[in-house]
């Protein structure tokens, strides 16, 4: 961003493709202004319209499920067919919601057993800010304003620089569904979009992005005193124990690591492998990494496209190079192809220790950590060893034994002989240093909600001819 210019630049030929204007103030205010008083109409508004709308937003999607697929891939590499799910997958969000929203913001009675009649309602904040990252351009920001919106929220979305386009098209979707400013999207740098948190208007943020992000995001809205979900980086383990079934636990992993081209904060990053069965594992893995196409995003055959942007490819090859010389074993990959394109080669490192990048960061691209593990107890200890905390795998034919295993791995989400994922109908988020509150599922529907108290004192002669309790009324006290 610059020169009040944001550029759309094709990472697979480095051609900058689209130009947008930064958003002035009067801009800027426009959006908050619609957002705001669309977000005060719809606060009130019956499930019915909400569920119409969310309809209609998934319908909008797959309208335009073309358009937004080809937008995905040209702005940051994604190959096709996985933007092509990407858009299917935002309208699965859409419908789920329209159908399951209600019964999440449903009243809660709660017994007190004073004769009281207490409700705890579900009521909408306000104006939402989402900061949201380039990965998946379409997903993450409907992985936020879809149970956001259903809520009964305003969404005001500032996304990632090199994803623009993306961003308005998203906005289109939801105008197109009647949406009515409800979701608008604003063109501005990070740091404005900071500065934003503290505006009346917005009454709560929402950030997915790195741990930096995070942190100058999470100190604005504590300053603001505002709620705030934050979905930061990931570097999830994924162990593989003596007893798996190695050729599903391969195939598996090499598709956890290279969704998205690497370039995801769930994508499995360690491999954690039992000393017994790593030789066959690394073997194989190396094999079926060999035999992945990297090329033009927009050729349907292409399984491993440009990463998003050349500076990212840049930094992550540090990272490999880091690695290898502190002790690491390159297998596979390791050096940047010739050509205008952000590309990065399937690269495979082994004999990873702390204090390398491959075992200590986040490889945001396609890159795999193979680190040995004595046993079950050491590949636990290995996983939990990291500052992250969003996913983990764990891969054994003992499906009790990997329950077991998976409650004790420290992550907002661990799978048994499945890689890790995303749903609408499960909570999603971390701890520790990838962040805290969910999105999805029943808990993220509420974490932009008013849990609201409702408690409602019945006079003593009305409770008496109940039957009930016959104390006199109190005050209800203000504490």
């Amino acid at each position: 961003m610059s020169a009040g210019v944001v550029e759309s630049v094709d990472p697979a030929n480095g051609e900058t493709f689209q130009t947008y204007e930064v958003f002035d103030d009067g801009q800027i205010d426009g959006a908050l202004d619609a957002a705001h008083a669309a977000s005060r109409r719809y606060r009130t508004s019956p499930w019915s319209e909400r569920a119409e709308l969310m309809s209609g937003v998934a319908r909008e999607l797959r309208a335009l499920s073309e358009e937004l697929a080809t937008t995905v891939s040209r702005e940051m590499g994604k190959p096709i067919k996985e933007a092509e799910a990407e858009v299917e997958k935002c309208a699965w969000a859409a419908d789920y919601y329209a159908e399951h929203g209600e019964a999440y913001l449903a009243p809660e009675p709660v017994d007190t057993g004073d004769g009281r009649r207490v409700i705890v309602h579900k009521r909408p904040l306000g104006v939402v800010l989402a900061i949201m990252p380039w990965n998946y351009p379409l997903w993450q920001a409907m992985r936020a304003a879809a149970p956001i919106v259903s809520a009964g929220n305003g969404f005001v979305l500032k996304h990632a620089s090199n994803v623009t386009g993306c961003g308005l098209l998203l906005e289109q979707v939801f105008e197109r569904a009647g949406a009515e400013g409800l979701f608008k999207t604003i063109v501005v740098s990070g740091r404005k979009a900071s500065e934003l948190i503290g505006d009346r208007r917005i009454a709560g943020v929402t950030l997915t992005g790195s741990d930096a992000a995070g942190v100058s995001v999470g100190e604005a809205a504590g300053r603001a005193i505002k709620p705030v979900v934050l979905e930061l980086g990931g570097s999830d383990p994924f162990i593989v124990l003596g007893d798996a079934n190695l050729e599903k636990a391969v195939e598996v992993a090499v598709t956890a690591r290279f969704q998205n081209t690497g370039q995801s904060c769930i994508a499995a990053k360690r491999f954690i492998v039992v000393g017994p069965v790593l030789a066959a594992f690394t073997e194989k893995f190396v094999a079926l990494m060999k035999a992945k196409n990297v090329g033009d995003p927009l050729i349907e055959g292409t399984d491993v496209g440009p990463q998003a942007r050349h500076d990212l490819r840049d930094d992550l090859h540090k990272q490999v190079l880091a690695s290898i010389e502190r002790g690491a074993t390159l297998l596979l990959g390791g050096e940047i192809p010739p050509g205008k394109g952000a590309f990065y080669p399937p690269t495979v490192l082994a004999d990873i220790k702390p204090g390398m990048p491959a075992y200590d960061e986040e490889l945001f691209g396609p890159v795999a950590a193979i680190i040995r593990a004595k046993d079950e107890a050491d590949a636990v200890r290995i996983a939990n060893d990291t500052i992250f905390g969003l996913g983990a795998a764990v891969f054994t034919k003992n499906a009790e034994r990997g329950e077991r295993i998976a409650r004790k791995l420290e992550a907002g989400a661990t799978f048994v002989n499945s890689s890790v994922a995303s749903d609408p109908r499960l909570p999603f988020g971390g701890i520790k240093e990838s962040g805290y509150g969910r999105e999805l599922g029943g808990y993220g529907i509420k974490e932009f909600v008013n849990a609201k108290t409702v408690w409602i004192a019945i006079d003593r002669a009305y409770l008496q001819r109940l039957g009930g309790n016959d104390r006199p009324d109190e005050q209800i006290k203000h504490i």
